[in-house]
């Protein structure tokens, strides 16, 4: 016999099905509600900061940015969001030039804070990245048992040869022979709205923000690139680097409109400040 109830419920069975490509690892505790670690993936600093802006604000300038990773967890699993410079730069201690007048550290590797948390690369149900740039993918072949959300405008962007100035595709190929996701918009991660992927293209062509919808904390924005420092946001500054100048404009009035309309906190993950207001695991944001 198979009628509309019959057909309902293996609806919801291969739904269950599709969703288990990321289910919570065996041996791996889940939480009961959405939690957000900060995890630190390095700092960069520069002797002049001036493609930070297109204007001649940061002209001549020096200054820093931070390079954090995000690790979300969900009662049906774990989301690594970015993954910073790259565990390698943890040595040696005191730095290295990652190119000239950029001089970035790695104090901890991420691979360490998450066995901090009990959890190795292998527990990570999903990886999603706000975009390709070689300090949010450092260390993103280490995930070779995630599924990959890979956004289809970023991911051909970033596949053009040569590769756009900032991609490094030998940090993020492992993506090839893991389990793809392949998104074009928004994307709900979890599929309770909790755990959102905004489009926000500019400063790469398919660049994106994620967007936390937590218990105590409420809606929770984490920037991607959509700025890199609090007085860009401000001001709305446009870095010299940026893919489209229009479209940064246009993403920045779309995802300041959804803070507006949800009270959300945005958090720019580059800017130092930011970086350093947040809690830093064992805590979490919830």
């Amino acid at each position: 016999m198979y009628n509309a109830g019959t057909k309902q419920i293996a609806l919801a069975a291969m739904a269950f099905l599709a969703l288990g490509l990321g289910a919570a690892r065996p041996g791996v505790a889940r939480v009961p509600d959405l939690r957000l670690y900060v995890l630190d993936c390095g700092h960069a600093t520069f002797k002049d900061m001036g493609g930070f802006s297109d204007t001649g604000e940061y002209d001549g300038k020096a200054g820093e940015i931070a390079v954090p990773c995000f690790l979300i967890r969900h009662p049906k699993g774990d989301l690594l969001w970015d993954a910073g410079l790259g565990d390698h730069y943890n040595y040696p201690k005191e730095g290295s030039d990652a190119a000239p007048g950029v001089h970035v550290t790695v104090p901890v590797t991420l691979l360490a804070q998450l066995r901090s948390l009990d959890l190795a690369p292998k527990n990570i149900n999903f990886i999603a990245f706000s975009h390709l740039h070689w300090d949010h993918t450092g260390n993103a072949n280490d995930f070779t048992d995630s599924v990959w959300i890979m956004n289809k405008m970023e991911l051909a962007a970033a596949l053009t040869l040569p590769p756009p100035g900032g991609v490094l595709p030998e940090t993020w190929n492992v993506y090839k022979s893991a389990k793809n996701e392949t998104i074009e918009g928004d994307y709900d991660v979890f599929g309770d709205g909790t755990v959102m992927i905004l489009r926000a293209p500019g400063h790469t062509p398919g660049s994106q923000v994620l967007k936390l919808k937590l218990k105590k904390s409420g809606i929770v924005i984490l920037s991607g690139d959509l700025y890199h420092l609090r007085t860009n946001r401000i001001f709305k500054r446009v870095p010299v680097f940026n893919a489209d100048r229009a479209d940064t404009l246009a993403s920045m009035n779309r995802i300041e409109a959804i803070i507006k309309n949800t009270h959300a906190r945005l958090i720019v993950q580059h800017d130092p400040r930011d970086f350093q207001a947040l809690p830093k695991p064992p805590a979490y944001l919830d």
